[in-house]
């Protein structure tokens, strides 16, 4: 079978409010961004392309492209000293790591999104360690578990529960080239999902090695 089939058979609204999240709301977390990653931008329009005409998906466009990474906390509940020493310790953490390629090629059905998974996975993780680390040099517990981690890229969300085969049969189609970006450098965003599509302002980017 191949890796894209799933035995769900309905996709499943992704914009549900999970616990603490409400309209204006921001949340502080680490992603890695694909502002200059021309080769997933081409991926990705081929993708939009082959889901535009599927009812009940946000898709998402180049500039909010992101793979998750590592969620700090609320806003309103982190406080501002605390980030400046993450972002100081993530810094001489993350110089440590080397810069790598990931590459993404056909995307996954998920109920809730459309999405890549971005491989090799090992680097993704010691950029997630190296910020984990940080963490929890300042705090006494790190938010989120280290394990389950699984570095990915969406590409679209659902946004209603709808049976699952005509997206199923847009990300059947032959595939397109795969496609690769340079990872050099790690953000601290502060995020929102008012719009039905996660939004962000850049609080730091931290180079890699």
């Amino acid at each position: 079978m191949d890796h894209w089939m799933t035995d769900q058979q309905s996709t499943a609204d992704h914009w549900w409010w999970r616990p603490g999240w409400s309209t204006g709301r921001r949340f502080l977390t680490w992603h890695l961004t694909f502002d200059h990653a021309l080769q997933v931008h081409r991926l990705a329009e081929a993708y939009r392309q082959r889901l535009a005409t599927v009812p009940g998906l946000d898709l998402i466009p180049n500039q909010w492209l992101h793979l998750t990474m590592q969620g700090l906390g609320f806003v309103d509940e982190v406080a501002q000293d605390d980030v400046e020493a993450i972002v100081a310790i993530a810094r001489a953490q993350l110089a440590l790591v080397p810069a790598f390629d990931v590459t993404i090629d056909r995307p996954a059905f998920t109920p809730e999104a459309i999405r890549w998974e971005a491989a090799p996975r090992e680097p993704v993780e010691a950029v997630r360690d190296a910020i984990r680390t940080a963490i929890g040099t300042v705090w006494a517990e790190v938010p989120e578990q280290r394990d389950g981690f699984g570095p990915h890229i969406s590409i679209a969300y659902s946004n209603a529960a709808l049976p699952a085969g005509p997206v199923l049969a847009a990300i059947a189609a032959e595939p397109s080239e795969p496609a690769s970006a340079r990872i050099a450098s790690a953000e601290l965003i502060l995020l929102e999902r008012d719009n039905q599509m996660y939004e962000w302002e850049t609080v730091a980017s931290l180079p890699l090695a």
